[in-house]
């Protein structure tokens, strides 16, 4: 099931009070980034989050959910109503996380 753009944006609306927050549509999904860097998406009318240290000690009590098979555990967000607790969310998985790198070109092989 794919996500319906409302959600997204809902889910962005609630994150208006974020410094540069935006989304990606990626194969009927959601990435979403602050700052630059992948901070969680939308992924089947689900919002999730990294699984990072201090998303973890901010919702210790979070059910910890695939966003797609193969994919890294994530936590779903419950409390999507809070804007306050969302954006000190990701206010505190930016933090976290590393600086986004720089993309590489291909290497060409002969």
């Amino acid at each position: 099931m794919a996500s319906s753009r409302e959600y997204c944006d809902f889910i962005l609306e609630q994150l208006s009070g974020v410094r540069e927050v935006s989304s990606r549509a990626m194969m009927g999904e959601y990435i979403l980034y602050c700052r630059g860097k992948v901070v969680g998406g939308i992924y089947d009318n689900r919002f999730l989050v990294k699984a990072t240290p201090k998303a973890l000690s901010m919702m210790p009590e979070a059910e910890r959910e695939l966003p797609y098979e193969g994919a890294k555990e994530m936590l779903l967000v419950y409390d999507v109503e809070n804007r306050e607790f969302l954006r000190e969310l990701l206010e505190a998985i930016v933090e976290d996380l590393p600086a986004p790198g720089k993309k590489k070109s291909p290497r060409h092989r002969d």
